[in-house]
């Protein structure tokens, strides 16, 4: 954040300062977790499920904190604090807001917002500072991550960890910005149309990517349609093209590609398709489902040998290309960026290699048709490798907030896996949905032992702990609500793991 003195804060978030010297700066960093405030820092008593961060000020004030942005003064609190008034609660997708009953979150929340498009407006208007914005049904973090390597190469870069991209996430980020930042990445999530629209005014960003339309959060979307419509407040947000505005458009999802006429931005299509601007060819795999390709742009053309595994990533890194493009890199510059990214967000196709030869592929940390297919698509090319075919498990579960298509949907999933020949799968969980995957699997041609239905983790462990054979490899994915990540860290800690590069 930009160096800011209490009383300064204050007027930024409509608030009155009680209880402190309005001179006195914030030198530390804003924090909602009291354990994590430190000497100089702001803490935002926001309520959560379980607690109140009102409840730890006090606390927070102890440990340091110039202050604490608090919806009530806290009694015996010693130290200074910033009032601001309540406000209705309104429509949030912040889930840590669930408890926010009286409307002292959405106060606190507001004064964040406000706080944060303070310090990124002076940091763009004084320093010169790029924002990017990054939305879509599924690749966001990954995108985000590759994005940031490749800025990296430009400049000093600031972006969430993992998926922290939603009401409190993406201030909070945009807040870690500071003088000496040049690129500021961010991740856009939506839970109902709107959403999209707060996000982007609280850090308005000059570069924005849209990467796809699917199916995630369809039950509270109710259509791909509305999906859309919500993806697309990205680059109704941009600048126009006379201002720097850069819409980057994933031409191969016409959902997305349609966007371009709903905004004032210069347009990169990027893709497989000869109509991309930024475009891959040339595209081979290799054992562990890394991809190489041929970069081509408008300024130049470069191989690029990627580390992530998966197919999907070629798109992804077609997106950070474009968006190191538009930032004034060069193509070399971008693909030896590309060629040197990692695996930045954990259990994201984290391909890991046990002492005794079996390939854990952690894809846990959430799941949707699309990204579920991708994911199974990886590890039926990978089975294929160097010519032979080796065993393959799918140990799935549930795909979370797909409403009333959530029985079809995974029942297609289970379908789907049949035909790429998966060898093995174990559903966990004992709902609905995860019953439609496991019958979608029965019914296309997987049974007896090749199908099994648990329902908890601990029995798809002790399936894998029985069956388990040197050469084989095991797909993990679920929603992050169902925690499968410990069946894959289980896998890991059994059988000792191989030091990899």
């Amino acid at each position: 954040m930009i160096d800011l003195t209490l009383g300064e804060i204050a007027e930024i978030v409509g608030g009155h300062l009680v209880g402190g010297d309005p001179s006195t700066a914030v030198t530390g960093t804003v924090e909602f977790d009291s354990r994590r405030i430190g000497e100089g820092g702001l803490f935002l008593a926001l309520p959560g499920e379980r607690v109140d961060g009102h409840d730890y000020v006090a606390g927070a004030l102890r440990s340091g904190a110039a202050a604490a942005l608090v919806a009530r003064e806290v009694d015996g609190a010693d130290g200074a604090q910033i009032v601001v008034p309540r406000i209705e609660h309104r429509e949030t997708n912040a889930m840590a807001l669930a408890a926010d009953t009286d409307g002292s979150g959405a106060a606190v929340l507001a004064a964040l917002g406000s706080l944060a498009r303070a310090s990124v407006d002076r940091l763009v208007a004084d320093h010169g500072l790029t924002v990017v914005g990054v939305t879509g049904s599924s690749g966001k973090t990954s995108t985000k991550d590759l994005i940031g390597a490749v800025l990296s190469a430009a400049g000093t870069v600031v972006a969430p960890p993992g998926s922290f991209n939603n009401e409190i996430g993406h201030p909070w980020t945009a807040l870690r910005a500071d003088e000496s930042t040049d690129f500021l990445v961010l991740e856009l999530s939506a839970r109902a149309p709107g959403n999209i629209t707060e996000l982007a005014a609280i850090a308005p960003p000059r570069i924005g990517v849209v990467l796809n339309v699917g199916t995630a959060h369809l039950g509270e979307f109710g259509s791909r349609e509305v999906i859309a419509a919500t993806k697309g407040e990205l680059v109704e947000a941009l600048p126009s093209a006379a201002d720097g505005g850069v819409a980057v458009l994933n031409d191969d999802d016409e959902r997305v590609a349609a966007m371009a006429g709903r905004t004032s931005a210069d347009v990169v299509r990027v893709g497989l398709s000869g109509s991309a601007t930024v475009r891959a060819e040339r595209v081979s795999l290799d054992n562990e489902v890394r991809a190489s390709f041929r970069l081509i742009t408008p300024q130049g053309e470069a191989d690029v040998a990627l580390k992530v595994h998966g197919e999907h990533q070629v798109g992804n890194a077609l997106s950070a290309a474009a968006v190191g493009l538009a930032c004034g890199m060069d193509v070399d510059q971008i693909a030896a960026a590309l060629g040197g990214a990692t695996a930045a967000s954990a259990r994201r196709m984290d391909v890991r290699l046990t002492a005794d030869g079996v390939t854990v592929i952690n894809d846990s940390y959430n799941a949707n048709p699309d990204s579920m297919r991708a994911a199974l698509k990886s590890l039926a090319v990978m089975a294929r490798s160097g010519g032979g075919h080796r065993r393959t498990w799918a140990v799935l579960g549930e795909m979370a907030e797909l409403g009333e298509d959530a029985v079809v949907e995974h029942d297609l999933v289970g379908r789907f896996l049949v035909r790429l020949d998966v060898s093995q799968l174990v559903v966990v969980g004992h709902g609905r949905p995860q019953r439609a995957l496991f019958q979608g699997a029965v019914q296309e041609g997987s049974w007896g032992s090749e199908a099994d239905h648990v329902a908890s983790v601990e029995e798809a462990v002790a399936i894998l702990d029985e069956r388990l054979e040197p050469g084989d490899i095991v797909l993990v994915k679920a929603s992050a609500a169902v925690g499968l990540w410990s069946v894959a860290e289980h896998v890991l800690a059994a059988r000792g793991e191989e030091n990899q590069q």
